[in-house]
Order: C-alpha cells, then sequence, then structure tokens
C-alpha cells in the first residue's frame, strides 16, 4: 500500500531535525579555527600578580600565562603548526566571560576560579592553582572576621567571586556592612591604602601580591580565616572538548615531568612574592582534577 506524506509533516519533522544540526554547528571548535588562521588569542589581565599582569614594557606575564604558553606549544605541536602567532587581549574581571564567549579570546589566562555557576557558561582546564578567599584591612582596624565588618565599607572588584560571596552575606546577614565595587584589583587596594573603604576582599594570594607592590609600609595586613576555596584554572568555551583536551595534555606533561616546581618557583619564591607550594596544589598536580570552589560559608555559595 502506497504511503501518504501529510501536509506539513515535512516541516514538522524539519522544524525537529534543524535546531539539534544548529546545536552541532554551534558546537565550538577553536583547534580547527586555529589550524585554518595560525593564530590563537590569550586573554590576560593587567594587574593580577604573580599570575597574570603586565610588566614594564606592558607585555603580558605571570605564572598563569607561563602555563597558557604551555598549552599553546602543546596545540602547535599537535597541529603541526610552526608559525603560531600568539595575540593578547588585556580583559577585566568582568569582561573575561563575556569576550570568551563572543570570541574575542581562545583562552583566559588569569586567576579564574572553577565554579560550579561559571562552569554552566564555560569549560575549565584542570586546576593550575588553589587560592583562599581573606580580607585584607589596617592591623589596626580591628577587623578579622565577616562579622566585624558590621558598619564597615568593603571593597570588592566586580565580577569576582568576592563579589558574589560578599553579597550574599550582606543581604541575608550582615545588612549594615556597605560594599563598593571597583574595575578591578588594583583600584580596590588603593582605596583601601588611602583609607576611602575599611577592607578588601580577595584571594590571599592576590592580595599579598598588591601589598608587596602598592606597599602600605606594614600598616595592613591579610587577616581572618578562609573565606573560601578557590581553584584556579584555564578558562575556555564550554563545550570546546578538543581544545580542553590539548590544554590537559599540556598540563599534565608540565605537573608529571616536574617542570611545575620550576614555574612556581619563578613567580612564588622572589624577593616580592615567598609563597611556599600549599598541600592542596601538592595534590592536585600530582592528581589533576576539575573540581569548584567551594564557599567555607554554610549556606553560600560562589
Amino acid at each position: 500500500m502506497k504511503k501518504t506524506f501529510k501536509p506539513g509533516a515535512f516541516a514538522l519533522a524539519a522544524a525537529l531535525i534543524l535546531p539539534s544540526l544548529g546545536a552541532v554547528a554551534a558546537t565550538p571548535d577553536t583547534l580547527e579555527k586555529i589550524r585554518q588562521t595560525h593564530q590563537i588569542t590569550l586573554g590576560t589581565r593587567d594587574a593580577a600578580r604573580p599570575f597574570s599582569y603586565l610588566d614594564e614594557q606592558k607585555k603580558p606575564v605571570g605564572y598563569s600565562v607561563d602555563l597558557c604558553l604551555k598549552a599553546v606549544e602543546q596545540i602547535a605541536k599537535e597541529l603541526k603548526i610552526t608559525d603560531l602567532k600568539v595575540n593578547t587581549v588585556t580583559v577585566s574581571g568582568a569582561e573575561r566571560i563575556p569576550k570568551l564567549l563572543d570570541g574575542t579570546i581562545d583562552l583566559e589566562c588569569g586567576s579564574t576560579t572553577n565554579t560550579k555557576v561559571r562552569q554552566e557558561k564555560v569549560d575549565f582546564s584542570y586546576t593550575i592553582f588553589i587560592a583562599g578567599m581573606k580580607i585584607a584591612t589596617r592591623v589596626d582596624s580591628g577587623i578579622a572576621q565577616p562579622a566585624t565588618l558590621a558598619g564597615k565599607t568593603v571593597a570588592l572588584s566586580r565580577g569576582t567571586t568576592s563579589e558574589k560571596l560578599f553579597t550574599q552575606l550582606r543581604d541575608s546577614e550582615i545588612h549594615s556592612m556597605k560594599l563598593q565595587l571597583f574595575p578591578n584589583n588594583t583600584d580596590a587596594m588603593k582605596a583601601l591604602l588611602a583609607g576611602k573603604v575599611q577592607a578588601f576582599a580577595q584571594d590571599d594570594v592576590l592580595l599579598a601580591g598588591l601589598l608587596s607592590t602598592q606597599g602600605g609600609g606594614g600598616k595592613f595586613a591579610v587577616v581572618g580565616d578562609y573565606l573560601s576555596i578557590e581553584p584556579y584554572a584555564i578558562m575556555m568555551r564550554k563545550g570546546d572538548t578538543r581544545l580542553r583536551s590539548a590544554v590537559d595534555r599540556a598540563l599534565t606533561a608540565v605537573y608529571s615531568s616536574g617542570e611545575i616546581n620550576t614555574i612556581y618557583k619563578r613567580w612564588f619564591a622572589t624577593d616580592k612574592v615567598k609563597l611556599p607550594m600549599s598541600a592542596l596544589l601538592r595534590d592536585a598536580v600530582t592528581r589533576p582534577s576539575r573540581d569548584p570552589g567551594i564557599a567555607r560559608l554554610l549556606g553560600y555559595s560562589i
């Protein structure tokens, strides 16, 4: 018996099929783009010392930049490209994800925490560093724990996990705490040193790096317990599986060969920064993972 196709059935079938085809087509494949263009663009920071910052020649340098360049070497090797051009774009905390999603940058090489919320939009490499959020303040301020911030003004960098956590904290518990947002860590630290705010909440290693370069004459310190555990990672577009695998292979090679120790000492065993590798980071190097960060304040998220 001859089958007939009902009117409109083809249109319905096409409507069901085409979205799935579009989703497949939209899956990012940065390695193919790199293969065709012989170019890759890294997103770097201007003042996330010692992870990613501009040196005196305005060149991006730092621990995270070094690891990203190792990934670039791996990509060039796998694609058999001998003239791969590396472009860099400076991004702020608030810009890093939008510029990744719109294709302005291919990898973000800064001090970005891998969080469950961010995983909904982007993908992360294996962990490259583990920090913890603390508070910078004057040594005589009396500030040590979140409860002592009642009635105080706290500086935060826009688009960071500290902004999210402290907004939750103010809205639910410390209603009298005032939050002042800044476009970057440098401006936030300047406000603290100038007495315009009483505290600055950010990852401990970033605070230490800023105090080492901006001074304070021993009048300021990083205080209190850790408010969060923040695993840093290299960020890329969600679903860009070939790129993520290449980056992870590069990191695995750096970790297993012991080269990570040389890179680490280059940035964390200097005249300005002296920070031994933590047990948490040592474990992450030994057993690479993409575990997201956690807030140590019960009921809060980052």
